[in-house]
């Protein structure tokens, strides 16, 4: 514990204020997506993706990296939506060992009753709260985050700087104890 870099006071409020915008924001925006159509946030995201993709299909394993979920998790989810007539799976036309999930017309007019309630929630407790200058630092901050994430993620394993960190260096309570 001697190596630990504990979270200076600045580094601790700026975490404790992230963690807790972004609990607090994710509780409204699932409340909304229950509410509008009874999806989660996830399946939403799910049906967001593939509404952007060529011909509303993605393969599995691609809509899987771009909704940051597991491949088993993103198949239990694919299946709740498959349940509800919103997403159907088909095999890969250049690839017949490759899972395409696609999107359907129900899928579509589903999307196209939620996302107003779904933008509002994200406009009203995040975007309008923030000016222009405030939106392009946090993108840039974000995107940088994920970054870093991502490539932790890539062979040849994880940077040195990361692995020597213990679990507490995530954790809300990163601080030194008292």
């Amino acid at each position: 514990m001697k190596d630990t870099r504990w979270l200076s006071e600045v580094e601790l409020e700026a975490w404790i204020a992230y963690v807790t915008a972004t609990h607090l924001l994710e509780r409204r925006v699932e409340e909304q997506l229950k509410a509008d159509s009874g999806l989660t946030h996830a399946q939403y995201e799910i049906l967001a993706k593939l509404s952007a993709a060529p011909e509303r299909r993605l393969r599995m394993t691609e809509l899987a990296r771009k909704t940051v979920v597991s491949k088993s998790g993103l198949t239990y989810q694919i299946g709740q939506l498959e349940k509800l007539g919103l997403v159907e799976r088909t095999t890969c036309p250049s690839d017949e060992r490759g899972v395409l999930a696609v999107l359907t017309e129900e899928g579509v007019r589903c999307l196209e009753r939620t996302a107003p309630g779904h933008v509002a929630v994200v406009r009203a407790f995040l975007i309008d709260q923030l000016t222009p200058e405030e939106l392009r630092a946090m993108a840039r901050i974000m995107s940088k985050a994920a970054a870093v994430m991502r490539a932790a993620d890539e062979p040849p394993g994880r940077p040195a700087s990361l692995s020597r960190r213990g679990p507490a260096a995530g954790g809300p309570d990163a601080v030194r104890p008292s």
